[in-house]
């Protein structure tokens, strides 16, 4: 039996919960209740890309360094009359995390990514609807490349400052 590889997510979120869970170090990644199955298939070593809706973008990477438990302590603010706790949960480890201005856009990387593929050039924005996805190799190593490259420029032009 060959060992499993750990595996890269696109988990997609609204700006507010991306700055809560900024704030707490990303020390913990929850799932929306309807997304057990996809909770289960989350394991320690796999590693969770953030999509942030409305800028469309991504804003960090994190490691899963945990097993799956259920917690509904509320954490996440989730949408306004759409409460969700959450609950299917792992403690991660931020590896990259973007200020918001240095948030890599989406679009310009869509044409280059396989997952995006599946649907029409014009509306790829729906590769990135539903909350959880695996992607291939490719799209996590061109998305984390272009996240360091936006948080190298951002160190570079704070020591261009200092």
């Amino acid at each position: 039996m060959t060992e499993r590889r750990p595996q890269t997510w696109i988990l997609t979120g609204s700006v507010e919960n991306f700055r809560t869970s900024r704030e707490r170090g990303f020390d913990v990644v929850g799932l929306k209740e309807r997304r057990r199955r996809l909770a289960e298939q989350v394991e320690p070593g796999d590693r969770i890309v953030f999509y942030v809706t409305k800028v469309q973008a991504f804003g960090a990477i994190a490691r899963i360094t945990g097993e799956l438990y259920e917690d509904r302590a509320q954490i996440w603010p989730g949408k306004p009359g759409k409460r969700d706790d959450y609950p299917w949960r792992f403690v991660a480890e931020p590896e990259l995390v973007l200020d918001e201005e240095r948030f890599v856009a989406a679009e310009p990387l869509a044409g280059q990514l396989e997952h995006v593929r599946k649907w029409p050039a014009e509306h790829w924005h729906l590769a990135f609807q539903g909350q959880l996805r695996t992607v291939s190799e490719h799209d996590a190593e061109l998305v984390e490349t272009r996240m360091r490259e936006a948080a190298t420029a951002g160190e570079r032009g704070a020591a261009a400052a200092a």
